[in-house]
């Protein structure tokens, strides 16, 4: 268990402030209607849990060494706030690194022992509303572990499958794998861990997914800047995107625990949303309304860009 520092705990209260704030913002905005089908999600990303076994000073400098022990502490703040809302929040959907690199190589090990798999499955649980759980690099380890064991645990641990596609009134929400194709296969001669691949199976579910014109969410955990373009001659997520964009509402991404903005640089907008490892109000609220086939990124102006963090909403 981490301590919790005096610069840590205020950060945690300043957060719980925020909450308060952002709370009364939501009762305000979002008043019920008499007759209206708005919905609402929230996403959340890097989550990063660990464990007991997980070592001390791994990290990449001291604010990664420092926000690696304080990661369950920042999605149950995270949790609870969105547990809060009213109007409810309905679905939540995590866009990867659920947990933070694997203790074990061996498959028995995780049902021997109490992993970090199993300590975020328990932040997860207690959420008021489903949770649809995506893949992150740190979910995988490709250097080192098969994909096929990753696989395995994912379904017996979580029930959730390498990448899948949720239908939701009228909606749908699709979670892409980007560490499906060969830039992933440590086998493949164009191995290479940062870059983002789905593979020829993945591409052709996705337009599937797409010809039935739904309205529909996109979440994959690499940003679209490090995803191959084309895979399969001038077939690739890339020009799937641009030739559906008028049916892709929002394609968001991870990975990067900062936020960014893309625009419409790859057809549909396309956002980059910070971690809870770094920022408990690291969330995006969104809000849908089917009746005006609209949305809205309801706390954008929480959001510092191109920073870890977000700040309170102000009543005037």
């Amino acid at each position: 268990m981490a301590h919790l520092t005096r610069r840590s705990f205020g950060a945690l209260t300043a957060a719980a402030l925020t909450a308060n704030l952002t709370r009364s913002l939501w009762a305000r905005e979002v008043a019920p209607q008499s007759g209206s089908r708005k919905f609402y999600i929230a996403l959340i990303a890097d989550t990063h849990i660990i464990d007991d076994f997980y070592v001390k000073g791994s990290e990449n400098g001291v604010e990664d060494n420092e926000s690696i022990l304080l990661t369950t502490p920042r999605l149950i703040a995270a949790r609870d706030f969105i547990n809060s809302l009213n109007p409810a929040i309905e679905q939540v959907f995590l866009l990867g690194d659920y947990f933070h690199n694997y203790p074990s190589q061996d498959y028995d090990f995780y049902f021997k022992n109490k992993t970090r798999l199993d300590n975020a499955k328990a932040i997860t649980d207690q959420f008021k509303m489903p949770v649809h759980i995506g893949w992150g690099n740190h979910d995988y380890d490709v250097r080192r572990v098969p994909r096929e064991m990753s696989h395995k645990l994912f379904k017996a641990k979580f029930n959730t499958e390498p990448y899948w596609a949720f239908d939701y009134k009228g909606y749908k929400f699709v979670h892409l794998n980007n560490f499906l194709g060969s830039t992933q296969d440590n086998k493949a001669p164009n191995f290479n861990p940062s870059m983002g691949s789905l593979g020829e199976e993945q591409l052709q579910w996705f337009e599937a997914q797409l010809a039935e014109g739904k309205p529909t969410f996109v979440f994959v955990h690499y940003p679209l800047i490090a995803v191959q373009d084309v895979e399969f001659k001038d077939f690739g997520l890339h020009p799937l995107l641009r030739k559906h964009q008028d049916t892709i509402q929002l394609v968001v991404s991870g990975h990067v625990h900062k936020w960014v903005d893309f625009a419409h640089t790859y057809g549909p907008q396309h956002y980059i949303m910070a971690a809870t490892r770094y920022d408990p109000n690291a969330y995006m609220l969104l809000e849908i309304d089917p009746d005006q086939g609209s949305w809205r990124f309801l706390n954008a102006g929480l959001v510092q860009w191109s920073t870890h963090y977000s700040k309170p909403y102000h009543s005037s």
